[in-house]
């Protein structure tokens, strides 16, 4: 499916969370199933010339791209999650937001030195998260081989904090 036919399953809603901001919301498009497959299917092209060792993706949306992602590319799969959430021994990254700061945690033994991780999301901004789960992947000795995401704000610039990194957005807004 092209690129243009997948934009029309994004929904813009105005003023949520907060008025002032234009939420980009990916639910038409996972309810389609094409398109979903579609989507997924066109963000591991971009990848499959690298033999990705882990999938690493945020929750929750980035759960739902990065899961069906990691299965497409015969990855395995590596959760990055809010505080307290993990049950077993994790280490955790601090990141600033435009309006304070939020924390990540992933398992300590989740990621060997030496793997390739490709990082996950459904959308990038300011890129914040990225860079807060690259911080992570790298402290576990992960060698980080690309970003992708399903949807990228291009306002935002992010992509500046990630030069030197492989990155691959599959819709522009």
């Amino acid at each position: 499916m092209e690129i243009s036919l997948l934009t029309e399953f994004i929904r813009s809603i105005p003023d949520f969370p907060v008025k002032g901001v234009l939420f980009r919301d990916i639910t038409p498009l996972l309810k389609d199933r094409e398109a979903f497959k579609d989507a997924i299917k066109q963000l591991a092209d971009n990848f499959r010339h690298i033999d990705v060792d882990v999938v690493s993706a945020v929750e929750a949306r980035g759960f739902i791209i990065g899961a069906p992602l990691a299965i497409e590319l015969e990855a395995g799969f590596v959760p990055i999650r809010k505080p307290g959430k993990l049950p077993y021994e994790s280490i955790r990254e601090e990141y600033a937001l435009e309006y304070g700061t939020n924390i990540l945690e992933v398992h300590k033994d989740a990621i060997s030195p030496g793997e390739k991780v490709l990082i996950a999301d459904d959308l990038i901004a300011t890129g914040g998260t990225a860079i807060a789960c690259k911080n992570l992947v790298e402290r576990l000795g992960g060698r980080v081989v690309g970003f992708v995401f399903l949807i990228e704000l291009t306002e935002f610039k992010a992509r500046e904090q990630l030069r030197g990194y492989d990155v691959y957005s599959l819709l522009k807004f």
